[in-house]
């Protein structure tokens, strides 16, 4: 079977979803050198639009994402990756899931999850992830 990298400039959407209680995590974005780095190593690894390079959640926070199950969606275009969290987070803004906060009927939007750590204690002072 082969995945459709070519709808979205070689990306494909991974939804994170913990693998336990099936809340979502995070959304990011696999291009074919992160799909197979993922497979092979068990460590869900994404490609940074911003950065324009691969990364492997948690190699500098320490909040990695084990693979526990991953599916594709009917059209072979985007990826539901099924993960174990190590750590207490998967937001670089310190909430376990990025989908913290949540908007009402007026737009506006407030905070619905639980912050476990902040930047600062995770990434250090002035640092921007």
């Amino acid at each position: 079977m082969e995945l459709d990298f070519e709808k979205e400039n070689g990306l494909i959407p991974a939804i994170v979803q913990d693998h336990a209680s099936g809340e979502v995590l995070m959304l990011g974005f696999m291009n074919r050198e992160a799909y197979a780095k993922t497979r092979e190593t068990g460590f869900v690894t994404f490609y940074s639009r911003s950065r324009q390079k691969l990364w492997t959640k948690g190699e500098t926070s320490g909040q990695k994402l084990l693979l526990r199950d991953l599916r594709v969606d009917c059209d072979l275009d985007a990826l539901l990756v099924r993960a174990e969290l190590e750590g207490g987070a998967v937001c670089h803004e310190g909430y376990r899931s990025c989908f913290f906060r949540q908007i009402a009927p007026d737009g506006s939007a407030r905070v619905v999850g639980e912050r476990v750590f902040t930047p600062e204690e995770l990434y250090g002072k002035g640092s921007k992830q």
